[in-house]
């Protein structure tokens, strides 16, 4: 019996903020796998080594949690404002499933250096010594992000000082603006409401913050389902009551958000919307070991991804973060002490994380212009993945 033998395509693996995965110019894929549809996908989830029944990853590149199952397509954007266009795909773990509906933030950080030295920046927009300012046309949410990537003797400069929670050793420093973050239309705010009741059966009434600003999310107060705000991965991740009752206030507030038109379309686009719950600032032990005092951070925020607690916070639930804290009268801004704000800095199980927002009412709404944060990216290997040949 005869298998079709190994097919080898050019990749990146490449580490972006809190979160890895691997990078691909659109163009170096197979022909079929250049446009949505099935053969893209089974190549993608072949790449990462899923669905894995094994939860281990084994047989692909994934790390097996939602921070390193990931993939981007990259391609030299056809907009003269654009340098590079930015495709992201969420892969599950467990599924023959890859979810297209959110961007990744912490990515993003990354997306800047492969462009430049992929070609994909024109050689005239890149100095000798200094910043490259790359402009991404993210394709997900189809918004603008700009990454500010220092360059060194023509080249991408990734080694450096700047220390991000999360992340065990320092690199260059990444900084990176979330344009005009809010989803769709620019109407931040599905409901119309900064706070809502939401109804979640068998859980209760929960006040909400439900925002679309660098990705949906749903804002809790801590308090209200039992926590403190200080939880680490295990408090959570171990604890499968609380995981499916999570996944059951997502579920609703998906609904309410009018992101999905029946409860059952939630399980097959777990990406989005995240769940984030808040509290005051307190002190708690990071899961580093590091101490991080009440003094050091406005607000306590911990964040679901793919339905386990993440291991620090997602780069686009930062956006969200630093967007909400701007507005006076979210639960985020509420936790954060109130009033009005450009800056916020919280406590995540990791550490700490800065996010800028600025906000500014307009008529009966608030518009928020940018939203700001500092990753670092990093190459950790690039030549060609390999799949067997069937894959595609």
């Amino acid at each position: 019996m005869s298998h079709a033998p190994q097919i080898k395509i050019p990749a990146t693996y490449m580490r972006g903020g809190t979160s890895k995965g691997v990078f691909f110019n659109r163009d170096d894929l197979p022909e079929a796998a250049r446009v949505p549809g099935a053969a893209r996908d089974a190549l993608l989830l072949r790449v990462i080594g899923s669905p894995d029944p094994y939860g281990k990853h084994t047989d692909g590149m994934g790390g097996a949690t939602s921070s390193t199952s990931k993939t981007v397509i990259l391609s030299k954007s056809d907009s003269p404002d654009h340098d590079v266009d930015y495709l992201f795909g969420q892969v599950s773990i467990d599924k023959p499933y890859i979810d297209w509906s959110g961007n990744c933030g912490n990515l993003t950080a990354a997306v800047g250096s492969f462009a430049i030295s992929n070609g994909l920046v024109a050689a005239q927009r890149i100095p000798e010594d200094g910043v490259v300012t790359v402009r991404i046309w993210q394709a997900n949410i189809e918004k603008t992000i700009v990454a500010h990537v220092p360059v060194s003797n023509g080249q991408v400069q990734e080694t450096g000082d700047f220390e991000l929670d999360g992340v065990t050793f320092p690199a260059a420093e990444v900084k990176i603006d979330f344009m005009d973050p809010a989803d769709g239309d620019g109407a931040m705010f599905p409901t119309g409401n900064l706070v809502d009741d939401l109804d979640v059966p068998g859980v209760g009434t929960l006040k909400a913050t439900m925002i679309n600003a660098g990705i949906p999310t749903i804002f809790l107060n801590a308090e209200q389902i039992g926590y403190c705000g200080a939880e680490l991965q295990g408090d959570i991740n171990e604890d499968a009551k609380a995981l499916a009752r999570f996944e059951t206030i997502r579920a609703h507030g998906a609904l309410r958000m009018g992101l999905i038109q029946d409860l059952a379309e939630a399980a097959n686009r777990q990406h989005t919307p995240k769940v984030a719950f808040v509290a005051p600032p307190r002190e708690y032990l990071a899961s580093s070991g590091k101490k991080v005092g009440a003094d050091e951070v406005d607000l306590l925020v911990r964040a679901l991804s793919m339905g386990k607690l993440h291991h620090a916070m997602m780069g686009t639930a930062a956006v969200a973060i630093g967007t909400a804290a701007a507005i006076p009268g979210t639960l985020v801004n509420l936790a954060a002490g109130g009033g009005e704000r450009d800056s916020v800095r919280f406590g995540h199980p990791s550490g700490t994380l800065r996010v800028g927002g600025e906000a500014r009412r307009q008529g009966d709404q608030w518009v928020v212009s940018k939203a700001s944060m500092s990753r670092s990216a990093r190459v950790l290997m690039e030549g060609w993945v390999r799949v067997p040949g069937d894959a595609v």
